[in-house]
């Protein structure tokens, strides 16, 4: 399938499709999507729909299929996403989790709905890519149309430009809104995505997430300049997972009065998104979410914050984010009342309370996740290896780069309180 000097680019567990991923198959799924039961696929190329770094959490492949009808002969450009079937980490890691089911239920409910919402109002938003194909039995597969031959990319190898981070951020403050919506007209429409991050089987016993506090730890001791941040995380080492899952779980758990809650993407990186630039003018045009696999009903923060360490530059970062957030926040309070919102509308100043307060997942994702997507941007790790291998990990936290940002975001940390009453 692919060539041993293409291999290196590509996830392991991607170099050759399964025997079930075969022409039979693809035909019999086109032909019912096409309405066309003459329909025969004369060709099927399969390759790796995604680079190293991109993903974790499925199996992807890209097809293109070559096929017949009574009305011709056609091609169709197809993503398909599945569980991985390599024993190891990563199957042993999402076999039991609810990552597909909540997929297609966002998939094939709820993003629908949520389009209808904009467009009664008037706003023809694509919030989702079809889904053409979904199945849990007898294995977790879902196909989509691929967004490549229409334009779409992936950026790996620069920085995301203001504008692409606005068009990013107001179609998320779009989707945020109507959620709002329904959370308060409808929630029984929302109640089943109540999985996150810290809701898969196994995270809590996996090292990637149990000894990023204390590398981090380590890190700060051993850096002069750090030290004196060292006896803030110290106090927490031992509980802050605990503080972090009750944030997130607030909704569910401990709902408050004074914070805003959504339904989140909950995996809100650069990687999940593709970009679009107009042909004639090259200027950009849109931003397509993909990956909404741990979407679930929590803190609007959740994804804010996260976008503060997986999705910005340095230099936003060190304003954790102030600019973008006041400009999503700016889309979402248009938006609400576009859709004709019947609640408070929220204020800026209370969202900024809530992103504060909600230090935890700062706390963790300074700690765990953002050394690994430095590394990842660095092109010297393996996502497999900076996730399984506890010798290559620690590496991470040396990082020029990483270090660098630690430097800038600690004494922001300070400023802001986040380290009274630990």
């Amino acid at each position: 399938m692919t060539d041993k000097l293409d291999a290196e680019q590509f996830n392991d567990d991607e170099l050759e499709a399964p025997a079930w991923l075969n022409p039979l198959f693809i035909e019999k799924i086109l032909s019912a999507y096409e309405d066309a039961p003459e329909l025969k696929v004369i060709d099927l190329k399969i390759t790796p729909a995604s680079a190293q770094g991109d993903h974790y959490a499925s199996v992807m492949f890209r097809t293109t299929a070559e096929y017949t009808t009574s009305k011709g002969k056609f091609s169709k450009p197809l993503i398909i996403k599945t569980m991985p079937e390599q024993e190891g980490h990563k199957k042993d890691m999402l076999s039991e989790s609810h990552l597909f089911e909540t997929e297609i239920g966002m998939y094939c409910q709820v993003l629908p709905e949520f389009e209808k919402i904009l467009q009664e109002a008037g706003d023809h938003t694509k919030l989702f890519v079809p889904c053409i194909y979904h199945s849990l039995e007898p294995r977790k597969v879902m196909i989509f149309e691929d967004l490549v031959p229409q334009g779409y990319y992936v950026i790996r190898d620069r920085p995301v430009t203001q504008e692409e981070l606005k068009t990013t951020f107001t179609k998320l403050a779009k989707w945020h809104a109507v959620s709002m919506k329904f959370i308060r007209e409808q929630p029984d429409f929302l109640k089943e995505f109540k999985y996150g991050l810290f809701d898969m089987p196994t995270i809590h016993n996996d090292p990637f997430i149990t000894t990023g506090m204390q590398s981090f730890i380590e890190m700060l001791d051993r850096l002069p300049e750090l030290r004196k941040y060292k006896t803030h995380f110290e106090k927490i080492k031992d509980n802050y997972l605990e503080r972090l899952q009750a944030e997130m779980r607030e909704y569910h758990e401990n709902r408050r009065s004074d914070a805003y809650y959504v339904l989140c993407h909950g995996d809100f990186h650069l990687r999940n998104m593709m970009f679009k630039n107009n042909k004639e003018t090259g200027a950009h045009e849109d931003t397509m979410l993909v990956d909404f696999q741990i979407s679930n009903l929590c803190s609007i923060t959740i994804d804010l914050t996260y976008s503060i360490y997986m999705l910005m530059e340095p230099e936003q970062r060190r304003e954790m984010g102030k600019d973008l957030i006041n400009y999503y926040f700016a889309e979402l309070v248009a938006t609400l009342k576009k859709i004709g919102y019947k609640g408070e509308m929220p204020t800026q100043a209370k969202l900024w309370e809530q992103m504060h307060r909600n230090k935890y997942y700062d706390f963790f994702l300074l700690s765990t996740f953002l050394p690994l997507i430095l590394a990842i941007k660095s092109n010297s790790f393996k996502m497999k290896d900076l996730i399984q291998d506890p010798e290559i990990r620690p590496k991470t936290y040396f990082l020029d780069t990483y270090v660098k940002d630690v430097s800038k975001l600690l004494p922001k940390f300070e400023q802001l309180g986040y380290f009274k009453g630990l």
